[in-house]
């Protein structure tokens, strides 16, 4: 039944009957998060089966050898008659439970999985037809393994493991068995006929189960829900009275609450099933109600979460109905039992099948976000404060402080509500979070002065400075940090307001996050670059050009690779006034090729000579200058080399007429610069360009001037830049000819140059896929064929990436050891 705003509903559920309920008209159809979490999983696996093939034939294909070999024993007899009955039976069941179905007045379910049996059957078709096809030859050949006859994908499959996910069999296991039975003798039929493999099947499994799901959560499903009346209804389990209710506003994603007025026990006032007296007035519980469908709202959000953030929590990213009833009820009670002013938990129970309710006493008032500022005085915030301590004291942590979790009574009592998202004996980290999250709460209403102050005075100044190093963005919960995004300074002012009441607090922030989404972004990038170095080498016949390679060149590049290493430590010694000795400054920019495994090669390399200078005493400010000096110098340096070399390039008659001309390399300049302009042109955009410059290079000008005084450091830097170049350049030509290559130098200079910025650009560590991908690309439009250039690079990298990395530990170690770094 549907209820309109302030229409009265009924129900037969004993104390529910008749029970007037104000809520908004039920949708008949609801979207289910988990219906696209699990399209989302079969559209993954199907990607990671695509993947597969493409790496790992010899496995697929043996796996399919074994499968032939095995079968081939079988008796015939018991394979004809499985084909026989799968033949028949994998059509014949999914249309005996459709019409079950009908004839039970279930036909928009049915409906809707013959859509989605259509929608599988020519998506199949088309790709079968057109989109395998053009595929690379490994992943056909692995999808149609066994003959000309092998179908990449199961058009009569297909539609079938569509419909079945699609018309919903939950709660019927003897339907369930027998098709996904007919299913499976089908898949194995046509394993032993050589008319299907195992990669075909996997795929053919994901596309049908994505096609389902994603039917159903664009269609939706028939609302489960219990209505309000239900809810009511449920609470006369409870011994109690309802006599109306009325549903409250809220998110999409969260738990519906309703409030709700009950009639005096036959003793006299209203109570709870324990003869406990509810307060007077005209509502005495609110009923927080936990719908089955939303357990999985919001799941990947809360398993990114689980994932990258190190915390030691128990917490699981998906519940179940019962484990989050008893998980907030556990809560509350912990909480009351701590003496944490919170509104007492009357009951719990079941609604039915697919919700579960808990019922509160009802406490007037407004959440701290709809207070006005005005209205907080600090004797409010104190009594917030205290509530915290009395939950800290007790090892709970809330984990979500924030302004809708705490109510401020019409008697101007603070109550900590929401507890569903609670922790029991918690860890020091989890409670620490829980201070750094509240005090971000308190500080966005009534700023970061007043709010650490009045902290301070209940909690002390001692506590609050453990909080400084948890004051990160990633330890907020989602709406606290979009809030703070509007105030990018506040927790740094958060964390000044701690500092001066406790001087000698270390604000090093702790590490939180076990990984950052720029490792992701790297591992997706080093993925798309095997894909695409990977055929590279296979089409290489490496033993020939080894034995061909003339090795005295490969002697020339690796004495350049090594003058680089100089090079760069004189490009640092010239843009910094104080001195510093050669030989360690070297051993620096070494251990720099160690560290670079880990992060993007730019990066590296800034943290590592900023710690290097500040360790030989130069003062913090100073040392960044110092070094944003010499890398905006070196990106000049790089600009203008590469705009010189590419008109070279095109203007001299005698070099490759392949390379990108002068036109080419203008039309890409003016291309970059326009896209720059547009850029620009959105605020958004110029204002975090111009802070990022003014963050890296806030003192370089005047470091800049100091260098400048001094001739001999101006030499020593602008040297060290042109000779760094030049090594890098004398390596990879030197590469090129040990493979019997020639290219004129100019030509060489170019691809160098284009291959460093797009290393430099990419999120990989150290450029890794990007810088070998330009500069195979590069060479062999320069004129070099396919196997030189690749086998060029390889040596390139080899001895500018791999071959250091040994050195470049026992640099880093040795640097550390003598506290260098």
């Amino acid at each position: 039944m549907t209820q309109t705003q302030g229409e009265t509903a009924t129900s037969d559920m004993g104390a529910g009957v008749g029970v007037p309920v104000e809520e908004p008209a039920r949708p008949d159809r609801i979207r289910r998060p988990s219906d696209a979490i699990r399209f989302a999983a079969a559209v993954v696996g199907l990607a990671g089966i695509m993947l597969l093939v493409s790496f790992a034939q010899q496995t697929t294909h043996g796996l399919q050898t074994d499968i032939a070999e095995g079968t081939a024993h079988a008796p015939r007899f018991l394979l004809t008659l499985a084909t026989l009955v799968s033949s028949f039976g994998v059509l014949a069941v999914p249309v005996a439970f459709a019409i079950e179905r009908l004839f039970h007045k279930d036909g928009v379910r049915v409906a809707i999985a013959l859509l989605a049996a259509v929608i599988a059957f020519i998506l199949t078709i088309l790709l079968d037809d057109l989109v395998v096809p053009a595929a690379p030859g490994g992943v056909l050949d692995s999808l149609i393994w066994g003959g000309t006859d092998t179908a990449p994908l199961h058009t009569d499959i297909t539609p079938v493991i569509a419909f079945v996910t699609a018309v919903g069999m939950a709660g019927r296991t003897r339907w369930q068995a027998v098709t996904w039975t007919m299913i499976a003798l089908a898949a194995l039929t046509g394993l032993t006929a050589a008319t299907a493999s195992v990669a075909a099947l996997a795929a053919t499994y994901c596309l049908g189960s994505a096609i389902g799901h994603g039917t159903l959560y664009a269609v939706g499903t028939p609302n489960p829900r219990p209505p309000g009346t239900a809810v009511l209804a449920a609470l006369g389990r409870l011994g109690l009275r309802p006599v109306r209710g009325r549903q409250l506003p809220g998110g999409a994603d969260e738990p519906r609450r309703y409030t709700v007025a009950t009639a005096p026990s036959p003793g006299g006032a209203p109570a709870d099933a324990t003869g406990r007296a509810l307060p007077p007035g005209d509502w005495q519980l609110q009923v927080t109600v936990l719908d089955r469908d939303q357990q999985t709202a919001g799941l990947l959000y809360r398993v990114w979460r689980l994932v990258r953030l190190r915390g030691g929590s128990t917490r699981r990213a998906l519940r179940s109905l019962r484990r989050s009833l008893e998980q907030e009820s556990l809560m509350a009670y912990a909480m009351e039992s701590a003496g944490v002013r919170t509104p007492r938990l009357v009951g719990a129970c079941e609604v039915g099948t697919e919700a579960a309710l808990l019922a509160y006493e009802h406490v007037p008032g407004r959440p701290l976000d709809a207070v006005r500022e005005a209205e907080i005085t600090d004797e409010l915030l104190d009594d917030v404060w205290r509530q915290l301590r009395r939950l800290q004291a007790a090892r709970l942590a809330h984990r979500r402080l924030e302004g809708d979790a705490i109510l401020v009574g019409d008697d101007g009592r603070v109550r900590i509500v929401a507890p569903g998202t609670g922790e029991i004996a918690a860890g020091d980290l989890a409670l620490r979070i829980d201070l750094a999250q509240l005090l971000t709460t308190v500080a966005l209403r009534v700023g970061p002065e007043r709010a650490v102050r009045t902290a301070a005075g209940v909690l002390g100044a001692a506590t609050l400075a453990g909080a400084v190093p948890l004051l990160q963005r990633v330890a907020l919960s989602r709406a606290t940090r979009a809030a703070v995004r509007q105030d990018r300074e506040l927790l740094t002012r958060i964390r000044e307001q701690i500092l001066q009441l406790t001087p000698e607090t270390e604000a090093a922030p702790v590490r939180l996050e076990r990984f950052r989404p720029r490792t992701l972004l790297s591992i997706v990038a080093l993925t798309a670059a095997a894909y695409i170095v990977v055929p590279q080498l296979s089409s290489v016949n490496l033993t020939t050009l080894i034995a061909d390679a003339e090795w005295w060149w490969a002697a020339v590049a690796l004495a350049a690779a090594a003058v680089t290493y100089l090079a760069a430590a004189l490009m640092l010694m010239g843009f910094v006034p104080e001195r510093l000795p050669l030989g360690r400054t070297v051993l620096v920019q070494l251990a720099a090729s160690f560290v670079k495994l880990v992060a993007p090669a730019a990066v590296t390399g800034v943290a590592l000579n900023t710690r290097y200078l500040q360790r030989s005493g130069v003062r913090p400010g100073p040392a960044v200058a110092s070094v944003g000096a010499s890398q905006l110098m070196g990106m000049v340096a790089h600009i203008v080399l590469l705009i010189v070399f590419g008109f070279l390039t095109g203007s001299i008659r005698n070099a490759t007429k392949d390379l990108a001309p002068s036109r080419t390399v203008v039309i890409v300049l003016l291309g970059l610069a326009v896209l720059a302009g547009i850029a620009l042109t959105v605020p958004k955009a110029r204002r975090f360009v111009a802070a990022r410059l003014r963050g890296m290079f806030s003192g370089v000008v005047p470091r800049l001037v100091d260098v400048v005084q001094s001739p001999r450091k101006i030499v020593t830097g602008l040297g060290g830049t042109l000779l760094l170049t030049a090594g890098f350049v004398v390596c990879l030509d030197a590469c090129v000819r040990a493979f019997g290559g020639s290219l004129p130098w100019t030509a060489v200079a170019l691809v160098f140059l284009t291959g460093n910025a797009l290393g430099s650009a990419a999120p990989t560590p150290g450029g890794l896929g990007a810088v070998e991908g330009a500069l195979t690309l590069a060479l062999t439009i320069s004129g070099l064929t396919a196997d030189t250039a690749t086998s060029a690079v390889l040596l390139f990298r080899l001895l500018t990436f791999w071959l250091p990395v040994l050195p470049g530990w026992a640099a880093f170690a040795y640097l550390q050891r003598k506290e260098a770094i």
